[in-house]
């Protein structure tokens, strides 16, 4: 936090010290034939949102690829890296899609107008990118991916399942038909901003009671501000639930 001098401002536990909320999903198992040809089986690293610390995240944990970016909504802290994906256009010598709700992708056309603007004139600098319009299950690497309808305060915004795994950053409420979308998942990652309440974020028991419900075999908690330190609020949670934290890598 900005001119803060809290303990966990000041802490000198590496995962204390935060970048904002964005994960890399990367398919290592072979593309399941039995999904069809509609999944794109080229596709093997996943970004979950272009945080505005992307090339800090890029740079600090080795990222080198990215086939295709995913986004929960539009809120400032989760799109303006997107600008950064123009490297990953250089690497891999293509453009690369994007997937977003009906609201997310006009919010993006309109902050980065210059990128998606026909009269833009195609150069190293600008993002090259191919939208998608999110309207249900689709394919990736050759598995499926099932976007979860969740309310961040009065905004509807997306989380994800990927098989066993689901993804459900920035949320405070999940709507009754969402529910059955995340049954049976065993590694949950799950907003849980601190321990009073937030008018758009889970707190800590909020987080805890939608544990309760899912009975994950794993939950790690994301989104946290400085009013949770690592080590204390992690010996303070139940078996199985924990704090994520920058570098973190997670098997589902």
């Amino acid at each position: 936090m900005i001119g803060c001098e809290c303990a966990v401002c000041r802490s000198d536990d590496p995962r204390d010290r935060r970048t904002r909320p964005s994960i890399l999903i990367e398919i290592e198992t072979p593309p399941d034939e039995t999904l069809g040809s509609a999944c794109a089986a080229s596709v093997r690293s996943i970004l979950v949102d272009t945080s505005t610390d992307l090339r800090s995240q890029a740079l600090a944990h080795g990222v080198r690829r990215v086939d295709a970016i995913l986004f929960t909504h539009s809120h400032a802290d989760h799109i303006l890296g997107l600008d950064e994906v123009r490297r990953f256009n250089v690497l891999q010598q293509q453009p690369i899609p994007f997937l977003a709700d009906a609201q997310t992708l006009s919010d993006l056309k309109r902050t980065f107008a210059y990128i998606f603007s026909m009269s833009t004139e195609p150069a190293g600098g600008i993002p090259r990118l191919v939208a998608f319009r999110i309207g249900g299950a689709f394919c990736l690497g050759g598995v499926e991916i099932v976007p979860v309808p969740l309310w961040h305060g009065q905004r509807p915004v997306l989380g994800f399942r990927v098989g066993r795994f689901a993804y459900l950053t920035d949320c405070s409420a999940i709507p009754d038909a969402s529910w059955p979308l995340l049954q049976g998942v065993e590694v949950l990652i799950l907003d849980a901003l601190r321990r009073r309440k937030h008018p758009t974020h889970f707190n800590v028991d909020e987080a805890l009671a939608v544990v309760a419900r899912l009975s994950p075999s794993r939950t790690y908690f994301t989104h946290m501000c400085h009013d949770l330190p690592h080590a204390a609020t992690c010996s303070s949670l139940p078996a199985g639930v924990e704090l994520a934290y920058d570098g973190l890598i997670v098997s589902a």
